[in-house]
């Protein structure tokens, strides 16, 4: 049996998905593969229910849904209770990582596009593209030592971060948002964004798994 959250050594990593599907195997492998994070998958509805009071304890939360209903329409999943757990996002410290899909979630709720840094999220997509990623700041911990590197992902052709993002990586593919990851403060959190993130072609690449293993530190403030 897995120690408690809060007796273990390890970062405690929310990862919360929904409305996507998407290749676990993969996603699940390079998460498991960081050696000092405890990650606990589970879907929205568990993350907002909270059984074992455990979202407390958690120091990461990463997201990777794909809700897309507007928000105040029927639906089940969007409740007051979710609105409620999503609102109390930054109210305490842990941090807040915004993977691939889940930077298009909540179109149109203001406090998901400042969570994310882009108040239009409008997009258009683009399977199996080649893009060279750039280090747009090569001084910050998640991407300090690391070199421009290719990669074939899944793209979003949208606005990129907008005031109040560091910009840490970026691209020049004409069917890609430019700023592929950056980082910003939403309230008492620290925030990770990062555009990439489809399917075992990205989640394989060297880099990317450095990015993600660093983000997950520096998110939990052990770098």
């Amino acid at each position: 049996m897995n120690a408690p959250l809060e007796t273990t050594n390890r970062i405690p990593v929310a990862l919360v998905t929904g409305q996507h599907p998407y290749d676990v195997p993969a996603l699940h492998t390079l998460f498991r593969s960081i050696p000092d994070i405890d990650l606990c998958p589970q879907h929205m509805e568990d993350f907002v229910t909270d059984v074992g009071d455990a979202r407390r304890h958690y120091q990461v939360v990463v997201f990777y849904n794909f809700h897309q209903v507007t928000p105040g329409q029927e639906t089940n999943w969007w409740d007051e209770k979710t609105k409620e757990a999503l609102e109390q996002l930054g109210n305490i410290e842990p941090g807040i990582f915004i993977l691939h899909h889940a930077l298009l979630a909540f179109p149109e709720w203001p406090p998901w596009s400042e969570l994310c840094g882009i108040r239009n999220r409008r997009f258009e997509y683009y399977d199996s593209q080649t893009l060279r990623i750039e280090i747009a700041n090569p001084h910050h911990p998640i991407t300090q030592g690391l070199t421009p590197w290719e990669m074939v992902d899944e793209t979003y052709l949208m606005n990129g971060a907008g005031e109040g993002s560091e910009v840490l990586l970026t691209t020049d593919h004409p069917k890609s948002i430019k700023t592929i990851a950056w980082t910003r403060q939403y309230k008492n959190s620290r925030v990770f964004c990062l555009q990439s993130g489809h399917d075992r072609l990205a989640f394989a690449n060297p880099s990317l798994q450095t990015v993600v293993a660093r983000a997950l530190r520096w998110l939990a403030a052990r770098v």
